[in-house]
């Protein structure tokens, strides 16, 4: 597909490039990605992607924008927040590249519309933030033969690989089964640096140019480590197990959902709190998130306890609560709140304790 005398002249940092040339270039034009999740990794990757002038881009998302968002997806603007990411995405990378054809659908990544959507495609960029979509993104690219590039981001620490390219490993080579559920920190109450999503979705960015170019080794078979707080990185070896490929159907919904606890018999619901609340029965809350998140807002009158000092506290800590008295225990999304339960339940006796399912972000909605 020849370049135009617009395109010679956008890209003509890559045409003077040793090694990539016009027929790279060209390569890039008559392609096409799918990137999943305009988020953190994925606003990175899709600024890059469009502006080295990948031919087609599918921008999968059901979210708006929330304020929290703009502190690392790089796309969007405060005047954004309540806005859908796909649609506010593919503008903003029209205006900075026209000749891209950008395709946004404002629909979550499930397994009624994944192998449809894989398969439009050349490739997949997962930006996703959660193990049921990686999994179901793995499966869906096994069974169309189509390759994805990985990125995860946690903390100060961030992995890039590249799956399921001609014959190498695929995700469930290094993860063969979702972890156990509540054995992974809830991706909202983590936390991430901003940057690392820079780093590592302009990481993906460039696997992906490499594999739809032909330029470069790409980083099949590998996993690059990149701890951002030493700066340093690691490349670990990956092999291909063939069982990871006896992949013929997509699993059921729900699979490998392991972000959030799984419900337990000792949480109520926003509703529920509201109506124990109102009927004056004896109630004590306890907040357990930082102090810092209590000015965002919290559920009053309540104690507060931060979660780590609440692992560690004596009954003394506790002396202004009563343990006899049915307590509901808080936090942002409900899953530093079931660890709360918990430690009041088994070390110090408040056997009414119960948790306040998805937190004060639900009792807020």
């Amino acid at each position: 597909m020849p370049l135009t005398p617009d395109e010679i002249a956008r890209y003509q940092r890559h045409l003077s490039l040793p090694g990539f040339g016009p027929a790279a270039q060209e390569r890039l034009k008559a392609s096409s990605v799918l990137v999943i999740g305009a988020g953190g990794l994925g606003c990175p990757a899709l600024l890059y992607l469009a502006a080295a002038g990948v031919g087609r881009i599918g921008i999968v998302d059901p979210d708006t924008i929330d304020r929290s968002n703009l502190q690392r997806q790089v796309l969007y603007s405060d005047a954004d927040v309540g806005a859908r990411k796909a649609d506010v995405a593919a503008r903003r990378l029209a205006a900075m590249n026209p000749s891209v054809r950008l395709e946004p659908q404002a629909v979550r990544f499930a397994r009624a519309n994944a192998l449809e959507l894989v398969r439009a495609y050349d490739l997949v960029l997962d930006g996703s933030d959660n193990f049921e979509t990686r999994y179901l993104v793995n499966d869906a690219c096994v069974i169309a033969g189509r390759p994805f590039v990985y990125g995860a981001i946690q903390g100060f620490e961030g992995h890039v690989s590249v799956f399921n390219l001609g014959g190498g490993p695929t995700y469930r080579c290094l993860f063969p089964e979702p972890p156990a559920p509540g054995t992974v920190p809830n991706c909202a109450e983590g936390g991430v640096l901003g940057a690392v999503a820079g780093l590592i979705g302009t990481a993906q960015a460039c696997e992906a140019l490499k594999v739809l170019s032909g330029v470069g080794e790409p980083l099949s078979g590998r996993l690059l480590v990149w701890d951002v707080l030493a700066m340093t990185s690691a490349t670990v070896r990956l092999e291909a197990d063939p069982r990871a490929r006896a992949v013929t159907d997509l699993p059921p919904e729900g699979y490998g959902a392991t972000c959030e606890l799984p419900e337990e018999p000792f949480e109520i619901d926003a509703s529920e709190l509201r109506r124990r609340i109102a009927s004056g029965s004896p109630l004590q809350l306890l907040d357990v998130r930082e102090g810092w998140e209590r000015t965002l807002g919290a559920i009053e009158p309540s104690h507060h306890i931060p979660l780590g000092r609440l692992q560690d506290s004596t009954a003394r800590d506790l002396a202004p609560m009563d343990p006899s008295v049915p307590t509901v225990v808080y936090c942002a999304h409900g899953v530093r709140s079931l660890r709360g339960t918990n430690v009041l339940r088994e070390r110090h006796g408040f056997r009414a304790a119960v948790s306040l399912r998805g937190g004060f972000a639900a009792w807020e909605s």
